[in-house]
């Protein structure tokens, strides 16, 4: 009988050295070093581990199965409780790369359906995990659910696992101090909010295989300096870079037929941006405060403005509007106080509506339109600006050209032919049927 309590003791001591649970320090303490844990069965953290350790260890590797039992801990050692209540947790660095997500174990988080499902960051597992500076994640991850690391505002440095197909909704939703991120190339659309308010983020590799980016997706990212879109997306949500103000160029894919409300409000660094000849539609406050931009040339595909879309553009001087164009709504270019210049090419005045220009330099600004349209403009809400002038339109709006064409003929903006370049905007017509403005010194 003592022979076999003994070994007993001495198996059960053996067993805790293999797990590699090692507690030194003192009760009142910090465990700065990594404390590494092989879990034999998910959620069996919290006995591994025990209440009077769980706020001092700063370190954690875990090894095998975890569950929702032990994301549970895992949330009240890293800062934050059950029901969303800040904790004593000091966890900073998380490291499972050796462990696997597996379903069971109850919710971790109450009331949001934060149950674990077998290789899936689930909804709000880190929400609110505040300590949290690094984390590496399981290779088998495939998805990241709804606001998993929201408000984890400490997390630094994070690698995503290249079998990650989807990102939720508000998944790292004021994870202010990330500062970088690699999406993997398997990623097809990021939700709505997915980014927000990630301040310190000043670069994102967004994978080729991305087709949409969901409403407010990057709001508030101001430090954000550079983005690559890819040439697959079709869409841009409502708000999706609104805020982005470190933003100062862009270029839109070709594939991209519309742009949400306030997708690219008050970024106020952006001084150009490129929009693809497939747009139809620049929705409402699409570019409201965007005060750095100077000049804007809407493709020829494009037939609505919406409502605000350029409000308050104070920097825009030059602005060119397409001859498909049949509808400016309310405000839409209100305050844009810079404009010194408005080619207008609809033959048939676009439907206006209230105080589309007010705010505008009614003297500084002059509007060219189509010859033979000037009384038809000057009766219109074109006529706020005193001066409009008319000039030769015709294909003005088709802008390529081909290195083996040949000039045919050359305008001035107010539809005189010129002889030759002449000092100012010229408009030159090529053998291809193209034509191009060109800024003569």
């Amino acid at each position: 009988m003592r022979a076999f309590t003994f070994k007993g003791l001495f198996l059960t001591a053996v067993f805790m050295l293999l797990g590699c649970l090692t507690i030194q320090a003192a009760d009142d303490d910090l465990i700065t070093k990594q404390i590494t844990i092989k879990l034999d069965k998910a959620g069996t953290l919290p006995d591994r581990i025990g209440s009077s350790r769980k706020y001092q260890i700063t370190n954690l590797k875990l090894v095998g199965e975890i569950n929702g039992t032990d994301f549970r801990m895992i949330r009240e050692m890293a800062g934050s409780d059950y029901y969303g209540g800040s904790t004593e947790g000091n966890l900073s660095v998380l490291d499972l790369s050796e462990a696997k997500i597996v379903i069971g174990g109850g919710d971790c988080f109450n009331g949001y359906s934060c149950y674990t499902s077998n290789d899936v960051i689930g909804n709000r597992a880190f929400s609110g995990c505040s300590r949290l500076t690094s984390l590496t994640l399981p290779a088998s991850i495939t998805r990241i659910g709804d606001d998993a690391f929201c408000c984890c505002s400490g997390l630094t440095s994070l690698t995503l696992p290249a079998g990650i197909t989807e990102i939720g909704y508000g998944a790292f939703w004021g994870c202010s101090g990330l500062t970088s991120l690699n999406l993997p190339a398997g990623i097809t659309s990021i939700g709505d909010d997915a980014f927000y308010g990630c301040s310190g983020l000043t670069s994102i590799t967004l994978p080729a295989g991305i087709t949409e980016i969901g409403g407010s997706a990057f709001n508030g990212c101001s430090r954000l300096t550079s983005l690559t879109l890819p040439a697959g997306i079709t869409s841009i949500g409502g708000g999706a870079f609104y805020g982005c103000s470190g933003l100062t160029s862009l270029n839109l894919p070709a594939g991209i037929t519309e742009i949400g409300g306030g997708a690219f409000g008050f970024c106020s660094g952006l001084t150009s941006i490129n929009l693809p000849a497939g747009i139809t539609s620049i929705g409402e406050y699409a570019f409201y405060g965007c005060s750095g931009l100077t000049s804007v040339t809407l493709p020829a595909g494009i037939t609505e403005i919406g409502e605000c879309a350029f409000y308050g553009c104070s920097g825009l001087t030059s602005l060119t509007l397409p001859a498909g164009l049949t509808q400016i709504d309310d405000y839409a270019f209100s305050e844009c106080s810079g404009l010194t210049s408005m080619y207008v090419y609809a033959e048939k005045v676009p439907k206006i509506g209230e105080d589309v220009f007010t705010g505008c330099d009614a003297k500084k600004c002059t509007v060219y339109v189509p010859k033979g349209t000037y009384a038809d403009y000057r009766s219109s809400e074109f006529g706020y600006f005193e001066n409009i002038v008319e000039f030769e339109a015709t294909g003005i709006d088709k802008t390529t050209t081909s290195t083996d064409v040949k000039e045919v003929s050359r305008y001035s903006v107010n539809g005189q032919r010129l002889v030759g370049p002449t000092k100012g905007l010229n408009i030159v017509k090529y053998s291809d049927g193209s034509v191009k403005k060109v800024a003569v010194r």
